[in-house]
């Protein structure tokens, strides 16, 4: 396969993937602007419209999407022979790189803690109400630190490119 179709295809995957994930985020923020978690009354009645929606939209594909952004951003810096001097925040790969640190965080936290706990709050694991309220607390917090932290890794992705933050 032509080098430029395979450079072309990472950036449209990272990219699209990016939107899926990062807007995920930011559409959660939109419906619950007062940065309210789930309720008591949501997770004792299963059919409760609201959490319905939420067990539609947040489970799958927004941490699929996730891995699919971080693994094109690594594979695009790997072919233009960047990861290790992003990695190692050596300038001028220093935005790229603090962009890369910050969004493997955000993978993680979206797989190691908001997707466990998760799990409970939509019923996939069995847990007791109370478990249930917890959990929804560390989610809601975990996906809100995901949304914080998209802020400044979208503005290191854009720095690269389009200016920046640090003089090469």
């Amino acid at each position: 396969m032509d080098t430029e179709i395979i450079d072309l295809s990472l950036r449209w995957a990272h990219f699209a993937a990016g939107i899926v994930w990062v807007g995920h985020n930011y559409a959660n923020v939109a419906q619950r602007p007062q940065w309210q978690p789930v309720t008591r009354s949501e997770l004792v009645d299963p059919s409760n419209p609201s959490f319905m929606g939420r067990l539609n939209r947040e489970h799958g594909l927004f941490r699929w999407a996730a891995v699919v952004t971080w693994l094109a951003g690594l594979l695009i810096l790997w072919r233009r022979g960047w990861l290790e001097q992003a990695l190692s925040l050596d300038a001028p790969f220093a935005a790229i790189g603090l962009g890369t640190w910050i969004g493997t965080l955000m993978m993680l936290n979206v797989w190691f803690v908001l997707w466990p706990h998760q799990k409970k709050v939509l019923g996939f694991v069995p847990a007791s109400v109370e478990e249930r309220m917890r959990c929804a607390r560390v989610t809601f917090l975990s996906s809100r630190t995901n949304t914080m932290l998209s802020i400044p890794l979208l503005l290191m992705m854009a720095s690269t490119h389009h200016g920046g933050l640090v003089a090469g």
